[in-house]
């Protein structure tokens, strides 16, 4: 690693951690229903939708209302995706005439689950896909409603854990609107603003057709592409308008739109520990778990970074330069963007993994064995470090009732948290969504690397063309240890709904379509559910006064518990695959017999 690098990685996190607490608390704030700076514009805005819709405000649902009127959203916001798709062919915005031949039952039905979920998985290649309204009504739509169901669902356990022999967590209706309108709405506008200073393109025009230097023609696509990278960012979606998604010059074009965009990513989920801890009534314990996950992505980003400077052991053997000197970067390069470099491309990717994100800048299938694990481990955590937009706090939420549960354990009394008494019910809900994380991961993945699909049978389908892939591997690019990886990657980034990618896998088949899309919805409510569960059971029980054996939980001893509970829990459940995967590679790479 050299200082330089460091100095970046201090620098961003620096510009971070200036912003939790302002941002944390204006959250706070907005969902406490208190007057704001933007609540003289916001307002009437606000009460329009409410009528307009049919809302009433005051109205306090129980969990179950509560996660019904979630479910219910999400439902319909994917039925109506999958049709709009279906129908591009019929609908404006579509100068490039792309239709059903495109977007396929099965690709549709993938794309629909997976911006619905806030994963942003992407199958097919954009530019050759999608019109610009599909994206902009279909697709982008998504990166707004899917962020704000999870941060509602963050605020509504944070209501269950504040509140006292209560009866209801919140509004859910409310909590989507007041999100998008007071907390993404202005940040995008500023944003995009910056995006487009620095020379990212937002129009409607048609792709332009060029001639190149070797006399070859070319089109070059291009769209509403600001508008969408702020919020796919901000949103942690994570599914680009282009294809090689942030490592294109269209949509980060700079270093300075690099660091905008990593900054965007972990804003709103860093300033909700900050919210979490003014809404029950203890800022120290919002900085408790900021703690956690900042401790958690310090030791992905220096593995990330150590590894990718270091490089490629068996390059060096050959007599090439790996180190950095002077002008030249060393390390390892392959797949990453020149402008960015080592630092910010293993930057990049511990961000966007760590935060449920899943914009690239690098091609995370180009990394050395162990700098990729990176990505994967952060995933397999399950996205509690800092995590998705709401869904790193209800995450990490879910591991602090399991570590103060074992700390109750190792004592021998009913464990606390936040004065609420945590018991079996709460307890089992906890462990429901880990395991059933667990079981979609690794049970899809064995599925993938154990059904020999038949060369060129309809379930290899490549793209949308009639062309087929006799993959040599389960429809990826390598055999052995990296191409288990790939299979691993791929259900993990759904299932974590991450929606990055080793690229060497070919997903959009018929089999990875459906199975991803399975993957995905069981990620997102198989693991909302038991958290709104818990979050009713706590908001009805009463305050329970600290004493002397209450197990203090802003403190450092439960930082360093949290954060081991969540190592132990993913190194027991993933260490046996991850073995197989990146860790032997790493031997191989090392012992000079790479297959």
């Amino acid at each position: 690693m050299t200082g330089n690098g460091v100095l970046q990685i201090l620098l961003f996190f620096g510009l971070v951690l200036l912003v939790t607490k302002p941002l944390g608390a204006y959250m706070a704030r907005v969902f406490n229903d208190e007057n704001t700076w933007l609540t003289p514009i916001l307002r009437p805005i606000e009460r329009g939708c409410y009528r307009l819709f049919g809302v009433d405000e005051k109205q306090d649902m129980h969990w179950t209302a509560y996660t019904l009127a979630m479910l219910m959203f999400s439902l319909a916001g994917l039925l109506l995706t999958y049709i709009l798709l279906r129908l591009q062919q019929y609908l404006p915005l579509n100068p490039q005439h792309y239709g059903v031949k495109e977007m396929t039952p099965d690709l549709a039905f993938n794309t629909a689950v997976s911006f619905t979920t806030n994963t942003n998985w992407q199958s097919y290649v954009p530019e050759i896909t999608i019109s610009y309204f599909s994206n902009m009504v279909s697709l982008a739509i998504h990166n707004w409603m899917s962020a704000a169901t999870g941060i509602a669902i963050a605020i509504a356990l944070t209501r269950g854990i504040a509140r006292r022999s209560a009866s209801g967590i919140g509004n859910f209706w409310v909590d989507i609107t007041r999100t998008t309108l007071y907390v993404m709405f202005p940040i995008c506008i500023a944003g995009a603003l910056v995006l487009v200073w620095q020379g990212v393109p937002q129009n409607f025009a048609p792709y332009t057709s060029v001639t190149t230097l070797e006399g070859g023609k070319q089109s070059i696509a291009q769209g509403a592409v600001a508008s969408q990278e702020i919020i796919k960012e901000l949103g942690t979606n994570g599914g680009g308008i282009l294809n090689a998604n942030s490592a294109h010059p269209y949509e980060n074009p700079t270093p300075l739109t690099n660091l905008v965009q990593m900054f965007a990513i972990f804003m709103i989920p860093a300033a909700l520990t900050y919210t979490f801890g003014k809404l029950v009534g203890n800022s120290r314990q919002g900085w408790a778990l900021f703690a956690a996950m900042s401790f958690l992505f310090f030791a992905g980003v220096t593995t990330a970074y150590y590894q990718e400077q270091a490089g490629n052991p068996q390059v060096a053997w050959l007599g090439a330069a790996t180190h950095a000197a002077g002008d030249h970067p060393g390390g390892n390069m392959e797949g990453k963007e020149v402008r960015f470099g080592i630092v910010n491309s293993a930057l990049f990717a511990t961000v966007t993994t760590a935060a449920s994100c899943g914009a690239v800048n690098a091609m995370h299938d180009s990394f050395t064995p162990i700098g990729g694990m990176v990505p994967l481990a952060n995933m397999m955590s399950g996205e509690v470090i800092f995590g998705g937009v709401g869904g790193g706090l209800y995450g990490i939420l879910m591991y602090a009732i399991l570590a103060v549960f074992i700390a109750g354990l190792m004592v021998g009394r009913t464990p606390e948290y936040i004065g609420k008494k945590i018991e079996r019910y709460e307890v089992k809900m906890a462990m429901l969504a880990v395991l059933v994380l667990a079981a979609s991961i690794l049970g899809f993945t064995a599925m993938g690397a154990n059904l020999n699909l038949p060369e060129k049978s309809g379930w290899n389908r490549v793209g949308t063309s009639d062309a087929y892939y006799g993959a040599t591997y389960n429809n990826v690019n390598n055999t052995g240890p990296h191409g288990l990886s790939e299979i691993l990657y791929a259900f993990t980034s759904g299932t974590g709904n991450n929606g990055s990618a080793f690229a060497g896998i070919t997903a959009n088949t018929p089999f990875y379509n459906l199975t991803l899309g399975l993957a995905m919805l069981i990620g997102r409510f198989l693991m909302i559910i038991p958290l709104l569960a818990i979050a009713g059971s706590l908001a009805a029980k009463k305050s329970v006064p600290p004493s002397s054996g209450t197990f203090p939980t802003d403190s450092g001893t439960f930082v360093a518990l949290l954060v081991s509970v969540i190592i132990i829990v993913g190194s027991l459940t993933f260490f046996p695959a991850l073995s197989l995967g990146p860790i032997i590679e790493h031997f191989q790479l090392y012992s000079g017999k790479l297959w």
